[in-house]
């Protein structure tokens, strides 16, 4: 069973920052894609940015594209979100996902992942 915690959310001022972090204790955390999704109050929830095992390969959507970045130390099992430049359009509560995925395979759709956090909530004031 994969356990994911996620932390660093809170409220902050438009255009500050906030890092987001999502922990597991499942040793094989390299073998996992990780994805960050969000899902505001009325709306879908959406990929935020996504990352293969290593890292080495990681995608945006373009309305975070050069304010957000997606990085992983595979050795703490953890995955963050460095969230810069914050917006209002940025509120929502954010998950971190994962799922099995091999090379530098990652996935963007939230129904190819298996195992999700609890959700931390972001609140952008403007």
């Amino acid at each position: 069973q994969v356990q994911l915690v996620e932390s660093g959310g809170g409220l902050v001022q438009a255009g500050g920052s906030l890092r987001l972090s999502c922990e597991t204790s499942w040793r094989a955390f390299s073998s996992y894609a990780m994805g960050w999704f969000r899902q505001a109050p009325g709306k879908e929830r959406e990929i935020v940015a996504a990352t293969s095992g290593s890292g080495g390969t990681t995608v945006y959507i373009d309305s975070v594209k050069g304010r957000f970045t997606i990085s992983r130390d595979n050795a703490k099992n953890t995955v963050y979100l460095q969230m810069n430049n914050l917006k209002p359009e940025d509120t929502a509560v954010y998950y971190c996902a994962a799922s099995y995925a091999s090379g530098s395979y990652y996935y963007t759709e939230s129904y190819d992942y298996h195992y999700w956090g609890q959700g931390t909530q972001v609140t952008v004031s403007s």
